[in-house]
């Protein structure tokens, strides 16, 4: 099979990749959609030494493995655990120490024709929700991690500091709570996405420092950390959504002093993210900038890194 294969921080399109055997519990999945985002890109750049087919978001048709799923369209959870660790057992499976990973740790991804996955890692897929559309489970379930994690009310305000892929898809989903809620970016064409949908927006210059009780960093470089840090009161929450390719410096006395709250936030719940979008209370079609086969994957890939594009993704059929 074809497949974009990542060794050494180069990625190449392979065109003789076995096609996977699924193991016990697992099922073989035939790919349709996948989408580019930016962890992807971080591993292309040695955010994590990784080896083997990129890839998480994903839909495809489950052709072996579960009766009950053969021939319907899934989604799948990226972390495959082993069930008996002090995590799987305390309900807390994502922190499996014996985890693999799609595309990421240990496990080949969905930048293939195939991949497989555990059986009790699929979802399928409403029928009301489009193919394209399903890609964004993955991410809309991180989004929706961040409410797992943080309680928000009514009177919180909350900011949300950035206006790429995750951050439009963590501001939808964090409006639909009635908060005070605030985005900021440095695009305006794609802070028009949030505007639209009657979300306030700006530039970085509009947060106005100890104003916020919650901020939400998602661009993953310093300039975001620092923005969504001095928008926040003392004993104010900072919620960290993205990946950082290297280290990040930081003023930890004043976090003592403000006494704040710094929380960690990547995978989550992929049901209700299913349920946004078959009720259409989340836009991710007006997310998506380029459509490309998998035969041309490496330019998918350029495509992904151009400033201003949103979300890619790769057709497999």
């Amino acid at each position: 099979m074809k497949g974009l294969w990542l060794e050494n921080n180069q990625l190449q399109l392979k065109t003789d990749i076995p096609i996977p055997e699924p193991p016990p519990g697992e099922a073989l999945v035939r790919v349709l959609r996948a989408g580019i985002c930016n962890t992807d890109l971080e591993l292309l750049r040695g955010y994590y030494p990784y080896k083997g087919i990129l890839g998480h978001e994903f839909v495809g048709v489950v052709e072996q493995g579960s009766e009950q799923l053969i021939n319907k369209r899934v989604v799948g959870e990226i972390n495959a655990v082993c069930g008996y660790c002090r995590f799987c057992r305390s309900g807390k499976p994502s922190h499996c120490e014996n985890r693999t990973v799609l595309g990421i740790v240990n496990r080949n991804g969905a930048f293939a024709e195939y991949l497989c996955l555990p059986v009790k890692n699929l979802h399928p897929v409403p029928e009301n929700v489009s193919t394209e559309a399903a890609t964004f489970t993955e991410p809309i379930a991180a989004a929706l991690e961040i409410q797992e994690q943080v309680k928000l009310s009514k009177d919180d305000r909350v900011l949300v500091v950035g206006d790429g892929k995750l951050g439009q898809l963590v501001a939808q989903t964090i409006a639909l709570t009635g908060c005070d809620l605030l985005v900021v970016g440095r695009h305006r064409e794609k802070l028009v996405n949030l505007e639209v949908r009657g979300i306030k927006t700006g530039l970085s210059d509009a947060v106005t420092d100890r104003t916020f009780d919650i901020s939400v960093e998602c661009t993953g470089n310093p300039e975001g950390f620092s923005t969504a840090r001095r928008a926040l009161r003392s004993r104010g929450t900072l919620v960290l959504k993205s990946t950082y390719a290297g280290n990040l410096s930081l003023d930890a006395s004043s976090l003592v002093v403000d006494e704040i709250t710094l929380i960690g936030s990547r995978c989550g719940p992929f049901t209700p993210a299913l349920e946004l979008l078959a009720t259409k209370q989340v836009d991710v079609e007006s997310l998506i900038h380029a459509r490309y086969p998998l035969n041309e994957g490496l330019a998918a890939f350029e495509k992904a890194q151009t400033k201003g594009v949103l979300k890619v993704l790769l057709e497999m059929n």
